[in-house]
């Protein structure tokens, strides 16, 4: 015990805590040094007109501009009332100068008593700008005041963690209950969660749980804070200890979510899909799934690993115990479903979304339409055709393209032509993909005399026809043996002359 007091020593921890005369708190503020990514005596840039109270502007001027000799005198001259409300407001801005905020707190304390939450906002400013000892100093003082609580400690595990500095974190968890605040669950899920928010010390933050969990009882937020730690880290296999451990220690619970979201999250992200879809079968049956954050995580990771399978059995175990997808759940299964090209699971989603409230759009009758076409289902597209018309969700201009070319080649060219016709009665704006194809079409079927009158209503409409396009019915055309051939020959020649 005396070597860890004089490790606290030196570390800016006192033990055991001792009290500091208010004449005395903060009075070594001028040796407060600063991260050099710090730059004190700025206005913070983020703080805006609308932000800030006239009078905390004014002061956060003052304290922005004046030297730190010059502060009191400064703010005595504007005889601004230092109420606790406007000392609360003033420290939040001042992070930036924690030497004139210190100057400015102690000037405020002269005039009113410090209120609990000014307190914690010195707390953590100190701590924010490693100004450990005089953090400290101000700790004691608040044990003084009878200020000190569970916010305090946590503002202080914060500080020295994100400084790097986590074996101290840890001994301030350890000395707390020296300064009056208990040492509960609530305090070890604020150490583990400041060790789990630096990078790649959830390993850290194990170690002292193991160290504590004999004496304090871990909640569902203790065991959440751990899971979200090794889901950042993707770390399946500690993940896997971890949730065991929470099933054996508090057992199942729907307030647990967070915990369940994060540790099959970590599966699917570690590709371990089928391990997440054993887990949500035996937790449907605790009535304990995870919710929509976890739904739509997994389905977005599955969908870029194209994996399908997987996401079919994710979906039917969720959606079938009572969950809603969105709309945008919906179209991102049925795009991958149909990347994958099945349809039949594509048109199942799209026969059941409206059950759960989300309708279909443009996007979700597109990708279905565009994988018949691309698997020249020709029946199927004809007739998922006409029930994108009569539901006002028509094809866009390149699947119009695609569908037109097709149709003639799968021998339904009146589905072809019924498309084109589609596109000119409801003024579409991109037709020249659509035109080359019904021109080339009809030219393979012989349908020369149609062929002429399509081509005349391009001409007029000022549709762009490839060059290509032209070279192939020129050449069809002329090696043609038939009048009608000859004629629209002769008439294209002419126009394209013209």
């Amino acid at each position: 015990m005396e070597a860890m007091a004089e490790h606290l020593g030196r570390s800016g921890l006192r033990y055991p805590p001792k009290s500091v005369p208010s004449s005395q708190l903060l009075t070594n503020h001028a040796s407060l040094r600063l991260p050099p990514n710090l730059q004190p005596l700025q206005f913070p840039s983020h703080v805006h007109a609308n932000d800030i109270s006239p009078l905390a502007k004014t002061v956060c001027d003052i304290l922005a501009r004046a030297s730190p000799e010059e502060i009191e005198a400064s703010l005595d001259s504007t005889e601004i009332p230092a109420n606790p409300i406007l000392v609360e407001e003033v420290l939040k801005y001042s992070y930036n100068y924690p030497t004139s905020a210190v100057k400015f707190f102690r000037w405020a304390g002269q005039k009113h008593k410090h209120s609990a939450i000014a307190w914690n906002l010195m707390v953590d400013l100190l701590g924010k700008n490693q100004a450990f000892d005089q953090m400290w100093d101000a700790i004691r003082s608040m044990k003084r005041e009878g200020a000190l609580s569970m916010a305090t400690f946590a503002s202080v595990f914060s500080s020295y963690c994100s400084a790097g500095r986590v074996n101290e974190a840890v001994m301030s968890f350890d000395v707390m209950d020296q300064y009056g605040v208990e040492q509960d669950t609530v305090a070890v899920n604020s150490i583990l969660s400041a060790i789990c928010a630096e990078d790649m010390q959830t390993m850290r933050a194990s170690e002292v749980y193991d160290k504590i969990k004999g004496k304090i009882p871990p909640d569902g937020d203790t065991f959440s804070i751990l899971l979200e730690g090794w889901e950042k880290e993707g770390n399946v296999d500690k993940a896997k200890n971890t949730f065991g451990e929470m099933v054996a220690c508090i057992g199942w619970s729907l307030q647990n979510m967070s915990a369940y979201d994060a540790f099959l999250t970590t599966l699917v992200r570690g590709s371990h899909a089928e391990e997440a879809i054993k887990f949500l079968q035996v937790m449907k049956g605790k009535n304990c799934l995870p919710g929509l954050k976890f739904f739509s995580t997994a389905l977005d990771i599955l969908s870029k690993s194209d994996d399908s399978h997987n996401c079919i059995l994710l979906w039917d175990i969720v959606v079938g115990s009572g969950l809603m997808p969105s709309l945008f759940m919906y179209n991102q299964m049925i795009g991958l479903l149909c990347k994958n090209d099945d349809t039949d699971n594509a048109f199942r989603l799209l026969d059941e979304m409206v059950f759960h409230g989300a309708f279909p759009d443009s996007l979700t009758y597109n990708m279905i339409f565009e994988c018949l076409v691309k698997n020249k289902k020709v029946r199927e597209a004809a007739k998922f055709f006409v029930e994108m018309i009569k539901n006002e969700l028509p094809p866009t201009h390149s699947n119009c393209s695609m569908a037109i070319s097709m149709f003639f080649n799968g021998d339904d060219p009146e589905t072809g032509v019924d498309i084109w016709n589609y596109m000119i009665d409801n003024c579409f704006l991109h037709l020249d993909a659509s035109a080359n194809a019904l021109l080339l079409g009809l030219c393979t079927l012989g349908r020369f005399s149609e062929l002429r009158k399509f081509a005349e209503d391009m001409f007029d409409r000022r549709i762009n026809i490839y060059e290509s396009t032209r070279e192939k019915l020129m050449d069809a055309l002329y090696k043609a043996e038939r009048r009608n051939a000859r004629d629209t020959y002769d008439f294209l020649s002419r126009r394209w002359r013209a």
